[in-house]
C-alpha cells in the first residue's frame, strides 16, 4: 500500500460531528490549533455555541461553521451533506466521532431503539462519507477518521446494539482505507477505552430494563471513563498526521484488543465473566442479577 505525506491541518477544512462535547469539542480545539477552518455539527446547539465561539475568539483568522442537527435523521444528515458541498467543494478531513449509546440486553432494548443507535452512530457517519467523498477527494492528501470504540474490538454482554455500530463503522473503516489510498486519501479507525465523556448521562436505557438496575449501571459505566478527553483528542490528531490505520486509545482499548488477538474465541468468555462481576457489584444486594 502507499504510504501517503503527513496531513496538514492549516488552511484546510476539517468537518466534526459531535463537536459540543467530550472528544469532539477537544478535537474542535485542537484543529483550530492547527490551523484548520472548521465545520462543526452537533444536536447540543448551546454547547455548540459555546464551544463555536471559544474558538472564533481564540482564533479570530479562521472560519468556524457550526451546524445543530439530529443525526439520526437521514433527512437531516443530506441536508447537511448538501449544505458543506455547496460551501466547501474540497474538504481536508471529516471526522465521525458524534454517537450515543445504549444499555440493556437484545431482548430488553427496542427495535426503535436499537435503530436509533445504529441511524446516529452507523448511517450518519456511512451517509456523511459518502456524500462528502466528492470534496473529500478533489484535492490529494485529504483524511477521514472514524471513531469507533473498545466495542469495536471485543462485545460484552449487554451492549449489542452500540458493539453492532463499532463492528459495523470499523469495517467500513478498514474497506476504505484500501480504496481510497489510490485518491490520496488516508483513513484512520479510533477505538478508544474509556473516555471521560458524557455518554454514560445521555446514554439511552434499554425499554424493559428493571428500573432497580437503571442507576447502579449508569454509575458503573460512569466510574469506568476516567481517561481525560483532551488526551484522546491529541492523540488522534497526531494519528491523523501521521496517517496511522488504526489507533487505540488507553489501557482500556489495548489490554482487550490484545485479549481478543490471543484469544479469537476464547476471549469471549472471559469478556462475559468480568462483565457480569462488575454488574453484580454494581448493584444492590436485594437486586436481582439477570445473566
Amino acid at each position: 500500500m502507499n504510504r501517503l505525506p503527513e496531513y496538514r491541518f492549516a488552511g484546510r477544512i476539517a468537518v466534526l460531528t459531535g463537536a459540543a462535547s467530550g472528544i469532539g469539542e477537544h478535537m474542535a480545539y485542537g484543529l483550530a490549533h492547527h490551523g484548520s477552518d472548521l465545520v462543526l455539527i452537533d444536536v447540543d446547539e448551546d454547547r455548540l455555541e459555546t464551544v463555536g465561539r471559544r474558538i472564533r475568539t481564540a482564533h479570530p483568522g479562521l472560519t468556524v461553521r457550526t451546524i445543530v442537527a439530529d443525526l439520526s435523521d437521514r433527512t437531516a444528515v443530506e441536508a447537511i451533506a448538501t449544505r458543506v458541498l455547496a460551501e466547501h467543494p474540497a474538504i481536508g478531513l471529516l471526522v465521525n466521532n458524534a454517537g450515543i449509546a445504549l444499555g440493556g440486553r437484545f431482548d430488553q432494548v427496542s427495535i426503535d431503539q436499537f435503530e436509533q443507535v445504529m441511524n446516529v452512530n452507523f448511517r450518519a457517519p456511512m451517509l456523511l462519507t459518502h456524500a462528502l467523498l466528492p470534496a473529500l477527494t478533489a484535492t490529494p492528501g485529504g483524511h477521514l477518521v472514524n471513531v469507533s470504540s473498545l466495542f469495536g474490538l471485543i462485545a460484552p454482554p449487554g451492549q449489542s446494539a452500540y458493539c453492532a455500530r463499532k463492528f459495523a463503522l470499523r469495517g467500513l473503516s478498514e474497506s476504505l482505507r484500501s480504496e481510497l489510498i489510490d485518491n490520496g486519501v488516508g483513513v484512520t479507525t479510533v477505538h478508544p477505552g474509556g473516555i471521560k465523556t458524557r455518554i454514560a448521562e445521555s446514554a439511552l436505557v434499554g425499554a424493559h430494563v428493571p428500573e432497580e438496575e437503571i442507576e447502579p449501571n449508569r454509575k458503573l459505566f460512569a466510574a469506568l471513563l476516567s481517561y481525560p478527553p483532551q488526551k484522546a483528542a491529541a492523540q488522534i490528531l497526531r494519528a491523523v498526521a501521521k496517517r496511522k490505520a488504526r489507533l487505540l486509545i488507553a489501557t482500556s482499548a489495548k489490554a482487550p484488543d490484545l485479549l481478543a488477538r490471543l484469544l479469537p474465541v476464547g476471549h469471549a468468555r472471559i469478556v462475559r465473566a468480568a462483565t457480569v462481576a462488575s454488574t453484580r457489584g454494581a448493584r444492590p444486594a436485594t437486586a436481582v442479577v439477570r445473566k
